[in-house]
């Protein structure tokens, strides 16, 4: 077996060649990283969007979408008073009537933005208990409580986003009361409004749906309640498969990203095999020497392959430090809300694999092709 300390030598004996392996490696595993973390934060903050306790009364044919949704007013009270199993607190049952809306808002020093509002009651506390108050108080009448995630949809700096600035919607100023954490889910990046002011500024005289917290996961008096009184056109959807739908909807636009990732991996990988390939095509002579020298030919592909895969692998690891240094943590946006990419153990793996991929898959074909030539001819190309 060759010692690796020859591989070493090789590796920097053609710095360009080196530099360009580097960078081909840096991209791809950047890319493979930065998809996998899209793909793991978008998936995670759908799926913990939904609590099994939680069911959703919505209209009929409106399924896939609480925005489109309407049901009438009094199903809030109807549910309360009928459906057996709903939590109770002090007396008040878990029912939340909620109204969502898409409006635009403007802050202060920044453009007018589209962003989902949600009109809700003092009872959305005892339906969402992930929801805790960072700062201020629930929203009275003329005010908002903005999701700690919400600055990134409103185009401004996340510490501008505090209790007493003013932001318009409809012609209106509208003070913020407060900011709400919980974590992972799509409400972090809403603002929620007292529920009258939203219908009165939007002109609905009703609801987009009736979350329900029941004492089980068990929906059935939900659904026998919805089958029973026909006339309020309601369909009942679990929570969970509510934003289990969203995620499926949301599936195309995940596998872009790695179809993307895949579509710049294969031109990486076909410009790395074509500058390996030159690179051991004018060595042809010293690769023949080292047979005669008694090394096989297994012995000096290996060393071929470690000469690249240092290469490939080093460029991983400084695609990893970018990673972590300016990917981590980063806030995206998309018409749901704002997640933030997590470059988890699966994420860097992920990328380390990659960079051991390239490494062994790009070598074979230039390598196997340059010690196929028989050893006569392969000494005779030294002239």
């Amino acid at each position: 077996m060759l010692p690796f300390r020859y591989a070493i030598r090789n590796l920097f004996r053609d710095p360009m060649r080196l530099l360009q392996t580097l960078l081909g490696s840096l991209l791809v595993t950047l890319l493979v990283m930065g998809a996998g973390a899209f793909n793991q934060g978008m998936t995670r903050m759908l799926s913990a969007s939904g609590d099994p306790l939680n069911v959703i009364l919505l209209g009929a044919g409106s399924e896939e979408s609480l925005q489109r949704s309407e049901i009438p007013d009094k199903a809030a009270g109807i549910a309360a008073s009928t459906i057996p199993g709903i939590q109770e607190r002090a007396g008040r049952s878990a029912v939340s009537p909620e109204l969502h809306f898409m409006g635009y808002l403007q802050a202060p020093d920044a453009e007018r933005v589209q962003i989902l509002l949600r009109g809700v009651k003092a009872e959305a506390l005892m339906v969402y208990p992930e929801l805790s108050l960072l700062e201020g108080r629930f929203p009275r009448a003329g005010e908002l409580m903005p999701g700690r995630m919400a600055w990134k949809s409103l185009g401004i700096p996340q510490e501008d986003l505090k209790p007493g600035m003013l932001l318009e919607f409809e012609g209106q100023s509208f003070r913020v009361s407060g900011i709400f954490a919980a974590p992972g889910t799509v409400m972090e990046s809403e603002i929620w409004a007292d529920l009258n002011d939203l219908r009165t500024l939007t002109q609905r005289d009703s609801l987009s749906g009736v979350t329900l917290r029941m004492q089980s996961p068990d929906h059935r008096e939900v659904k026998l309640f919805s089958t029973r009184r026909r006339n309020l056109e309601l369909s009942v959807v679990p929570e969970q498969e509510y934003y289990a739908g969203l995620a499926h909807f949301y599936a195309p636009i995940r596998g872009m990203t790695w179809v993307t990732a895949l579509l710049i991996g294969v031109g990486a990988l076909a410009g790395g095999l074509n500058t390996l390939y030159a690179a051991f095509a004018s060595r042809i002579a010293e690769l023949a020497t080292l047979q005669t020298l008694g090394y096989s030919r297994a012995a000096i592909l290996l060393s071929l392959i470690q000469e690249a895969l240092m290469a490939c692998l080093l460029g991983s690891l400084l695609a990893l430090t970018l990673a972590l240094q300016f990917l981590d943590g980063l806030t995206v946006s998309f018409s749901m809300g704002s997640f933030q990419l997590d470059m988890s153990p699966g994420v860097v793996l992920a990328g380390l694999l990659t960079g051991l991929f390239l490494g062994v898959l790009g070598t074979l074909p230039p390598a196997l092709r340059c010690l196929v030539p028989p050893l006569p001819a392969a000494l005779r190309s030294a002239g």
